[in-house]
């Protein structure tokens, strides 16, 4: 039965008991499209890895980008984590890697000494405490990172929760800049790319919500279903839902060493 098949209740239903723990999204396969940045944050992160000796992965989710890397820093790797059912699903990914897991709750201070790591990295950091990033660092080291860039996504907002301003949130890329030189950090490169999001059938979108829950935060079925008959309906007119993630890659380095 192809999803086209389903009925909307199946498929709402199919996507509410879904587990969403982690950070793996091969249930969309099939049933939602993103592009991918053209740098290739996975490939360069590692890169930068195989060349570190202490590194540290902020807020890694279930530590699937990092178990994806070939590479492993030559000293000892930690990454931290603040969603209890996201540590459990990184330490499985992690372990063979050796890489140690630290519950935190992505509130500063990071449980780090000064000039700690001479490799920071995070993909999707919900927020960036430049402060902290540029204390744990030792002299010379670098952060690389993939932001979340402004107004990402916000066709999904909007649908549920109306017109919003855009261009006046925290993700701008620039404002990213001043604050790493704030902190006493070199912005090296800075990326910026729009990527097209498509859902192609509601239980798509259900999962989506679930799992990410920062676009529309009080996100349930029951609260929107007329909301997600509006795109079911929508959906089975046009052939998908299209949205527009945004993305910035930055990489940013600490003077002396």
């Amino acid at each position: 039965m192809s999803a086209m098949d389903r009925t909307f209740e199946e498929m709402i239903a199919q996507a509410e008991a879904v587990d969403v723990s982690g950070w793996d999204f091969s249930w969309l396969d099939g049933r939602a499209t993103e592009e991918r940045p053209p740098w290739g944050y996975q490939r360069q992160m590692g890169e930068r890895i195989g060349r570190a000796h202490l590194h540290l992965d902020i807020q890694t989710g279930g530590g699937e980008v990092l178990a994806g890397v070939p590479q492993r820093a030559s000293g000892a790797m930690v990454a931290t984590e603040g969603w209890p059912p996201n540590i459990e699903v990184a330490q499985a990914n992690l372990r063979e890697k050796g890489v140690v897991i630290v519950a935190d709750e992505d509130e500063p201070p990071l449980p780090f000494a000064d000039n700690a790591f001479d490799l920071v990295t995070s993909r999707h950091p919900v927020m960036a405490h430049w402060r902290e990033i540029a204390r744990v660092l030792a002299p010379g080291g670098t952060y690389f990172s993939q932001h979340i860039g402004p107004d990402s996504g916000h066709e999904v907002y909007e649908w549920f929760l109306g017109p919003k301003p855009t261009g006046k949130g925290f993700r701008e890329p620039a404002l990213a800049r001043a604050e790493a030189a704030k902190n006493g950090l070199e912005v090296v490169d800075l990326q910026e790319a729009e990527l097209k999001m498509e859902f192609f059938d509601i239980g798509a979108m259900v999962y989506f919500l679930r799992k990410v829950i920062w676009f529309v935060p009080d996100f349930s079925v029951e609260k929107y279903r007329d909301d997600l008959l509006r795109m079911h309906e929508h959906i089975e007119r046009e052939g998908s839902f299209v949205a527009y993630s945004r993305r910035f890659l930055i990489e940013a380095r600490k003077s002396g060493g």
